[in-house]
This record gives structure tokens, C-alpha cells and sequence, in this order.
């Protein structure tokens, strides 16, 4: 398999692969892990051109960041390492989930994210999740300044709204915005993407591939493991599941006419988004723990779609039942007017 393509996060941002790596269910979510195929799989991410690679540090209350430190060191030329901060747990209480944007814990979130990594400098920097009651121009400067400090090289936001992608991009540019995106989930359609074409933003969607739902890896929450995540997902379960995995169909028919998989149907119609809203750039970042599903997601990247296909996929997401996640209180759609 060939190196993948690279493309330029924002306008004057890092270089990286045109796919990247959501390393969150190395540690946590998904339910067992297993350490020497995660390391095994970022190796593999790394010779095949994958270079964007995405943490946080919540994820596994800090244990994901401590995972990929040793890697990240071992080819700093190389990776281009994303990490976020703002969303806080308790490891008292595993269901407790808080939103912290003050810029005195902008402040120690990224020491401490550094020190759990082993690294001077931060590539790219991530609010997580926006917190309304903390005025957005407080924190972006507060994150600005650790720029002009020296701990992280540039700056993204996660699930903002259009407006506030424009607010933040006013106090410090603005690289890249995460939000889920995918052939089910297009919610960023509607104000966020237009203002990051507009302003030169680029686009990396998480869980572009519906969290394996898209893929056929599952048909109802109730066939995932206890400690699985996506059990508590309103789209996975009882009625909705069951109408949501008929609307995979068109993706696996396409897939078997191309001598595809659903996973590179999937990533390569987020790929064109590029072309279709007029972005500088769209990298999924798939997250996976095994090198085999690493080398099939990479297989998207060389996939055109044709028009005939791309509308057929069109209209599914305007069906999808239920909600990405059970309280959308911390997600852009709530914010969205």
C-alpha cells in the first residue's frame, strides 16, 4: 500500500495525511483493549502516511495521552499530534461529566497534558467541548497565549456552531474544527462548515464512520460488550437501531459494486466534502485499535465516488432516528439557532 496523500491544515497550519487517527478507543469506550496491537497499529498508521494522530485528556482520565507519549517522541519529526482539554471527569465518579472553558484551567490542562505526554510543544490544541457561561473570546485567548508561550503550535475548536467558529477565529486563527461528521450525522452542515470554508478552516470529523455502526460491525447496542460506550447511544437501540441499520443498505450495495468495503464508501463521501462545500481541507480522523481496520480505512483515501452514488447516499442522514448522544446539552446542535 501506497503513502497517503497530505493536505495543509487552515491556512497556514501543519501538513498532514489526508486521514488521521482517533486513538481515544486504544484506552476507553469500546470496551477490552489490547496495548501491544494499539502501539502496533500507530506504528503501522505512521509508515503508511498517517500523520495527524488524536488524543485527549480525558480519554482513560489521562491513560490515552500516557499510550501514545512514548510513540509521538520516538517520530516527533514526523507526527503531528492533536490533543484537547475541557471536559472534565472524577475518577470518583465515573458518570460525572463536566465542561470547564477559565483560562486558569486552560492553563494547567495543557502542563498537565504535556507532562502525561513527555513533550515540549503541543501540535494542535483543542477546546473540546464549549462552555456558554465563559465568554469564548476569554478562553481562545487564554489558548493564544499558550501559542505565543511556546506549549502548542496551533489552535482547533470541537463542536462549535458557525458563529462561534467566526468569534474564535477573530481573537486567534483557528486551524481546524473537530466535529462529528459522517453519512449519518451532518449537523456541522449547517452553519459550522460553511464558516470554516469561509474563513479558511479545515474540517476533521470524528466518528466518520458512525462508530462502526456504518460498517455493518454492529446492528444494535445490545450486541456490544457491558462496558461499550455506544450502549447508551439513543441511535443504537430498541426501534432506532433497528430502523437505522436498513439505511446502511445503500452503502454496502455500493461498496460490493466498487469491490469496496462500507468503510471506504464511508470515508470516501466525507473525503469529497472538500470539493462539495468549497474547504480547504476534510481528515477524518477513524479511530481504530487494529491494524487491519487501519489498512481497510486507508483503502477510502483512493475511492472517488461518483455522482450517481453520492446522491444515492444523499437523503440518508435527513432519516436517521435518534440522537448522537443521549444529552446533547455540551454538542453545536444544541447551541445551533
Amino acid at each position: 500500500m501506497n503513502s497517503i496523500e497530505t493536505t495543509r491544515l487552515g491556512t497556514d497550519g501543519p501538513i498532514v495525511g489526508v486521514q488521521g487517527l482517533g486513538c481515544m478507543g486504544m484506552s476507553e469506550f469500546y470496551g477490552p483493549t489490547d496495548t501491544g496491537e494499539a502501539l502496533a497499529t500507530l506504528e503501522r498508521a505512521l509508515e503508511l502516511g498517517v500523520t495527524l494522530f488524536d488524543t485527549a485528556d480525558v480519554y482513560g482520565l489521562g491513560a490515552n495521552e500516557e499510550l501514545v507519549g512514548p510513540f509521538v517522541r520516538a517520530h516527533r519529526d514526523r507526527v503531528v499530534l492533536a490533543t484537547k482539554f475541557a471536559i472534565e471527569r472524577r475518577a470518583d465518579d465515573q458518570h460525572y461529566r463536566g465542561v470547564n472553558n477559565d483560562p486558569a484551567y486552560i492553563r494547567k490542562a495543557v502542563d498537565a497534558s504535556l507532562h502525561r505526554l513527555g513533550l515540549d510543544v503541543i501540535d494542535l490544541y483543542y477546546m473540546h467541548r464549549r462552555d456558554p457561561q465563559v465568554p469564548l473570546a476569554e478562553s481562545v485567548g487564554a489558548m493564544g497565549e499558550l501559542v505565543a508561550a511556546g506549549k502548542v503550535r496551533y489552535l482547533g475548536l470541537s463542536e462549535v456552531t458557525g458563529p462561534e467558529l467566526r468569534e474564535a477565529h477573530a481573537v486567534h486563527p483557528i486551524a481546524a474544527l473537530q466535529s462529528e461528521w459522517s453519512i449519518f450525522a451532518r449537523g456541522v452542515e449547517r452553519s459550522a462548515v460553511p464558516a470554516a470554508a469561509e474563513l479558511g478552516v479545515a474540517l476533521v470529523p470524528y466518528s466518520p464512520l458512525g462508530r462502526g455502526f456504518l460498517t455493518g460491525a454492529f446492528a444494535d447496542a445490545g450486541q456490544l460488550a457491558d462496558g461499550d460506550f455506544r450502549r447508551h447511544l439513543p441511535q443504537f437501540s430498541g426501534d432506532n437501531a433497528a430502523g437505522n441499520a436498513e439505511l446502511v443498505a445503500p452503502i454496502r450495495r455500493i461498496a460490493e459494486q466498487r469491490g469496496a468495503t462500507a468503510a471506504q464508501v464511508a470515508l470516501a463521501w466525507l473525503q469529497q466534502r472538500a470539493e462539495v462545500h468549497g474547504l480547504t481541507a476534510v481528515v477524518p480522523i477513524p479511530g481504530t485499535r487494529k491494524r487491519s481496520r487501519l489498512e481497510e480505512n486507508l483503502g477510502g483515501t483512493r475511492l472517488v465516488l461518483t455522482g450517481e452514488e453520492l446522491a444515492e447516499l444523499e437523503p440518508i442522514a435527513g432519516r436517521v432516528a435518534g440522537r448522537r448522544y443521549a444529552d446533547m446539552s455540551s454538542t453545536a446542535d444544541a447551541r445551533e439557532v
